[in-house]
């Protein structure tokens, strides 16, 4: 069990090594653009590259620690799994909230000291802090462009590796993916962690801070505005902040509750988590927000007077928080084992892999209506109670949870790699049935978080385009940012944004395809050519289904003496260096995109831009993580064994082979495209964010 633990983190930890040397060369090439910008423009400052680099710090540090941890948690988990249900569920959850508690604290405190360090050398009149907070958009864009580098490359890896040893392994050679005769076996279980341990990390750390941020700038409006006295008139921008400390509390308090007894249920643990952090959580913000906030204001907006109350931001936090657990409840309806959409893709599953997918791609598209109808709600909701402002606090109480939310995320692929190393390590049958409902818990809560984050990157693009139009205006006199769609040009950038979402994903997909050819062929070559696995795989078929003990003699020698033979280490490196090349170009789309159009076309078409590339990647989005969701559970079903129309369905059926090619299909969709998207969303809105002071409302045309 250690020795594969050891191979594990190894590869993780290289993986994370080669990355970040990367990323380093990028961080240091967008800081001294920055910089240069910062002198070059009066609308600009310097400074705004110091908060760049410590935004990337912070993610990229809160993404190590995660993943440090979770490559030592998996093994713990396997061996807490021998004394029981409850000893597995409690090591994998506080593994995993390491890495929430990290991406939250680091976020918080990162924010704190930028905004304490510069309103101290700048002042806190409104003209000072409109210059804090040119500043400090820099740390949004950092964790946003860790974040897309690490969601892209963590899922092009885990996803080659995925393919190689579920189409190779189990198809093929009929031995299972977490056998110690796949070569790919490591190289998956290495996958889990850089995908959906640090990816999803960078992923909900980008949320959170631009969330954070875009508060704060429409915060600052209501500088010196009647009513607005609390904490030198900062209560609206130091409002989010707070919250966001709050949650933190919260979410340590929930993951304390986060407990099961042998035979109790572990999705019923983790979700009494989650609710006891977010009823905690509006207790606390009914006290907090009356403090910061007057009673009751007006603010004018185009003429228009509009009439708001400190009660009513305090229904934009709870509408952001339950939107977020209504679209987790909807997600896992559309993808959860058992439920029917799910148990439909399994019934058609019987005449093939064809209908399997059309089936698996109908509960994809369906499963993006209710989602964007909540969305939708939220929106207008918050909007009618405290303007743009209350939107982006809705987005921030969606969020403020994320320490006890990425807790649950993160305990999925530790309790997966727990179960791979119990089938490796050999340990008894029950232990890894304990790993296994463990397992099947942390697919169903990857599928939730996968559409909360979702949900959160389409209000948090909508606060980043709320305060880019707030921060364009500042920054040029008598300037009116007006988007309409009368106008040509914010059509046709429109339809390019639209367009966007597909070609990033073109970009993903087509280097998974890339990457898992060469992963497929490199587990072909070692069954082919290892002398020892080709003797072990023939002594497994011809013992098909019998326990080791009944195997003769001989055949037990030839299984035995393929212990370690498999080259695993070829198979990590083929998936690093396919994730670390094909993640530059999806990447380099995301942030030139915002700069070409703002530069040559101005605002008004960055405008459109932003819009078409929200509205359609949201939808394209939920459509591919819940279609992948769904792909995958309705293969465990089968897996675990079930009966649909009175037909017991079971592993190695024709049924069963189906949809393992629909879960390799789906793979890509909800681990790599997918997620991808929602960094998609927000960079691009962080990127026109940082560059509004320096363009023009018409461009160069």
């Amino acid at each position: 069990m250690s020795r594969i633990a050891g191979h594990i983190a190894e590869g993780a930890l290289a993986f994370l090594r080669a990355e970040y040397k990367i990323l380093a060369i990028f961080v240091g090439s967008i800081a001294i653009l920055l910089l240069i910008a910062g002198f070059a423009s009066e609308n600009s400052h310097p400074l705004t590259a110091v908060s760049f680099v410590v935004g990337a710090f912070c993610s990229a540090l809160a993404g190590f620690v995660g993943m440090k941890v979770a490559t030592k948690a998996n093994v713990r988990t396997a061996e807490a799994a021998r004394t029981g249900l409850g000893e597995g569920l409690k090591v994998a959850f506080t593994g995993g909230s390491v890495m929430g508690l990290s991406v939250v604290g680091l976020g918080t405190v990162g924010l704190a000291l930028l905004l304490l360090i510069f309103s101290s050398s700048f002042g806190t009149d409104k003209e000072n802090i409109a210059t804090v907070m040119k500043i400090i958009t820099g740390f949004s864009f950092g964790a946003s462009s860790i974040a897309l580098f690490a969601r892209v490359g963590g899922g092009i890896y885990t996803k080659a590796a995925d393919v190689g040893a579920d189409l190779v392994g189990k198809v093929e050679a009929g031995i299972p993916e977490d056998h110690p005769l796949n070569p790919a076996t490591i190289a998956d279980n290495v996958g889990d962690n850089v995908g959906d341990v640090a990816g999803m990390g960078a992923d909900l750390f980008e949320s959170y801070v631009g969330a954070i941020i875009g508060t704060m700038v429409l915060g600052s409006v209501y500088i010196g505005t009647a009513g607005f006295e609390a904490l030198n008139g900062l209560g609206a921008v130091l409002l989010p902040l707070v919250l966001a400390s709050l949650g933190i509390v919260a979410s340590i308090i929930g993951s304390l509750l986060v407990r099961v007894k042998q035979g109790g249920s572990p999705h019923r643990a983790l979700n009494l988590g989650e609710l006891s952090a977010g009823l905690i959580l509006l207790v606390g913000a009914l006290v907090i927000i009356p403090m910061l906030l007057p009673e009751k204001w007006e603010h004018t907006v185009g003429g228009v007077t509009e009439s708001y109350s400190a009660m009513g931001v305090f229904g934009c936090v709870f509408l952001g928080l339950a939107s977020g657990i209504a679209i987790g409840f909807i997600t896992e309806y559309y993808t959860g084992t058992g439920t029917g959409p799910v148990t439909e893709i399994v019934r058609q599953s019987q005449t093939g892999s064809a209908t399997n997918i059309i089936a698996g791609v109908g509960v994809g598209m369906l499963s993006t209506a209710l989602p964007i109808l909540v969305l939708a709600a939220a929106i207008l909701i918050s909007y009618e109670l405290a303007g743009l402002y209350g939107i982006a606090v809705a987005a921030v109480g969606m969020l403020s949870n994320t320490g006890v939310q990425l807790a649950v995320d993160a305990y999925g692929p530790i309790s997966d790699n727990a179960g791979g190393i119990a089938e490796m390590g050999e340990l008894p049958p029950e232990v890894r049935e304990r790993t296994d409902q463990l397992d099947a818990v942390g697919n169903t809560t990857a599928a939730i978080g996968k559409g909360f984050a979702i949900g959160s990157a389409a209000l948090t693009s909508l606060a980043l385009f709320a305060a880019f139009k707030t921060s364009f205006e500042a920054s040029h006199e008598d300037a009116v940012l007006a988007i309409e769609l009368t106008d040509p040009r914010v059509v046709a950038a429109l339809f390019v944004g639209a367009m966007l979402p597909f070609a990033f994903s073109a970009m993903a997909m087509g280097a998974v395809g890339r990457a898992a050819m060469a992963m497929i062929e490199e587990v072909r070559r070692q069954f082919r050519e290892i002398p020892e696995l080709k003797k072990a795989l023939t002594a497994m078929g011809r013992n098909e289904g019998k326990p080791i003990d009944e195997w003769s003699a001989e055949d037990r020698a030839d299984f035995e003496s393929a212990d370690g033979k498999a080259e695993y280490g070829e198979c990590v490196e083929i998936s690093t260096r396919s994730a670390i090349r094909e993640m530059v170009r999806p990447g380099l789309l995301a942030v030139a995109a915002p700069v070409i159009v703002g530069f040559a076309g101005g605002a008004q078409m960055l405008g459109g831009l932003l819009a078409g590339v929200t509205s359609c990647g949201v939808l394209l989005a939920l459509f591919q993580s819940n279609a992948g969701g769904a792909w995958d559970n309705a293969k465990k079903m089968i897996e675990t064994g079930c009966t649909i129309d009175g037909k017991e369905m079971r592993k190695g059926s024709e049924a069963h082979k189906a949809t393992v090619v629909g879960d390799t299909v789906g793979d890509p969709f909800k681990d790599t495209s997918g997620p991808s998207l929602n960094i998609l969303l927000k960079l691009m809105a962080v990127v026109a964010l940082v560059i509004a002071p320096l363009i023009s409302l018409k461009g160069l045309f």
